[in-house]
């Protein structure tokens, strides 16, 4: 058995399902990774209703993850996580390829 090389936290799944029950037009969060930003990539969260044939799928409790197949090297051994901090509450990604991180915490370099 392969181990899913991206991971779903609990509260990232309780967020999404929370998310999608009160959004009819989606079925899933889709996460990608863009070239941009402070550091040189940016993490990309949208929902989709649609996955598409190279879509690695991350299931945990109900939600849904879709990433593509360019994004997914980027993001091998990530944990998505979902965060609620004094400063605000947010997708958050644990990258172990990440070498730098934006204060922003959308950006990253590899």
């Amino acid at each position: 058995m392969m181990e899913t090389p991206v991971t779903l936290s609990s509260s990232a799944a309780k967020r999404i399902n929370a998310i999608l029950a009160d959004n009819g037009e989606a079925d899933f969060l889709r996460v990608s990774v863009e070239g941009g930003g402070c550091s040189g990539f940016s993490y990309k969260f949208d929902f989709g209703k649609a996955f598409e044939d190279d879509d690695l799928l991350v299931e945990r409790d109900g939600a849904k993850v879709a990433i593509d197949a360019m994004s997914l090297p980027f993001l091998e051994g990530s944990e998505i996580d979902y965060v609620d901090e004094l400063i605000g509450a947010s997708f958050k990604i644990h990258n172990p390829n990440a070498t730098a991180n934006c204060g922003c915490g959308t950006s990253f370099s590899i």
